[in-house]
């Protein structure tokens, strides 16, 4: 089998939780494919960079994925008939990376840093 990074963005009016309905639907379809899904990263909701269907914002999906090309093409199929995927690119990698994405860990750096921008509420510092 073949490792696969996964993207998808779906429209800004559905709620996380029907995006994250989504990649357990992405999921199930990988499954029954003989594949299986190594890493599942909700991004949230972002700015596009320029208009998508009449979009400013998607839903952004990161998906690792170890399965055979054609479960991979069927999950495609699937998407390409959702009427909530804006867009989506599968991408063949030598290697799965189960790491902490770039724009999550950047999150949590940003949080972490503006949590030691303020001092604790006890008084202490």
């Amino acid at each position: 089998m073949a490792f696969y990074e996964h993207v998808v963005i779906s429209r800004q009016d559905i709620s996380p939780q029907q995006a994250e309905a989504l990649n357990d639907t992405m999921k199930g379809l990988i499954e029954q494919g003989g594949g299986s899904v190594a890493k599942i990263e909700y991004w949230g909701l972002r700015n596009l960079p320029y208009r998508i269907k009449k979009n400013r914002k998607g839903h952004y999906s990161l998906l690792a994925i170890d399965a055979p090309s054609d479960a991979v093409k069927e999950m495609e199929r699937q998407l390409s008939l959702n009427e909530d995927v804006l867009r989506f690119m599968t991408v063949r990698v030598e290697e799965l990376d189960l790491e902490l994405s770039p724009v999550l860990a950047r999150r949590d750096r940003d949080r972490e840093r503006r949590s030691d921008d303020f001092p604790a509420k006890d008084g202490g510092f």
